[in-house]
């Protein structure tokens, strides 16, 4: 039986090895967050999330170079929770457009995104990057209108991911009303607002099964666009 190959990881490299190898590599950037998901999740879960997908990724396509995560993105409408910590739009969109501007080594650039905040400073900092003829990616997953955090989605995701993070006890239901309702209010006056326990969603039927579900759909639908945008080498990586 053959061993998977681990995926190739930033971490683990040095300059050296991966000067051969990066002018055919893609780089797979995780964007997450810190920021309250609930009284049950803990603060970074879009991150778990990002990195778990970005690996699964990694490991079905070997021309993928894993950089490490970027755990802090655009929060500030959960401000009103303690532990949330946000850079803002701004910071967040000029972090994303000096990184990849620094990646010009590698072949390409995949963003792989777990945080919905981050949507508007990304899309902002994809365009300016491809103004000056750099050609990144990104990806989000997407979920129901009314479970759009800290609910039965992101929770059940949880249960496969960090099972032992999920403070089970603690899990309750949130406001409901789909996001786009919500979203007057949540620009004006953050997610406390809307639902004072943080959570937009219920949480109170998740499960690890259906965690696996969407994961595996999640991971399905982010080989899609890798395929889409750079191909599928059939050759994996030596170092």
């Amino acid at each position: 039986m053959t061993r998977p190959v681990p995926p190739l990881r930033l971490s683990d490299l040095t300059w050296s090895e991966l000067a051969d190898i990066a002018p055919r590599s893609v780089l797979v950037v995780p964007l997450g967050s810190t920021e309250q998901h609930g009284p049950h999740l803990p603060f970074t879960v879009d991150t778990d999330v990002a990195v778990a997908l970005s690996e699964r990724l990694a490991a079905a396509r070997p021309s993928v170079v894993l950089a490490p995560p970027v755990p802090y993105g655009s929060s500030g409408e959960h401000a009103g929770f303690p532990g949330t910590l946000s850079i803002g739009r701004r910071a967040l969109e000029l972090l994303v457009v000096e990184l990849v501007r620094s990646a010009d080594a590698f072949s390409g650039v995949l963003l792989v995104c777990g945080h919905g905040g981050n949507t508007v400073p990304l899309r902002r900092a994809v365009e300016a990057l491809r103004a000056e003829g750099r050609q990144p990616h990104a990806w989000l997953p997407s979920g129901p209108a009314d479970d759009s955090h800290a609910g039965r989605t992101e929770t059940s995701a949880m249960l496969v991911l960090r099972p032992a993070s999920v403070r089970w006890s603690a899990a309750q239901c949130g406001t409901t009303a789909p996001l786009g309702k919500l979203l007057p209010m949540l620009r004006t006056s953050g997610v406390a607002a809307v639902s004072p326990n943080g959570v937009l969603g219920d949480p109170q039927e998740a499960s690890a099964r259906h965690g696996q579900s969407i994961l595996d759909d999640w991971s399905c639908g982010l080989i899609r666009c890798f395929d889409d945008q750079f191909g599928n080498p059939a050759e994996a990586h030596t170092t």
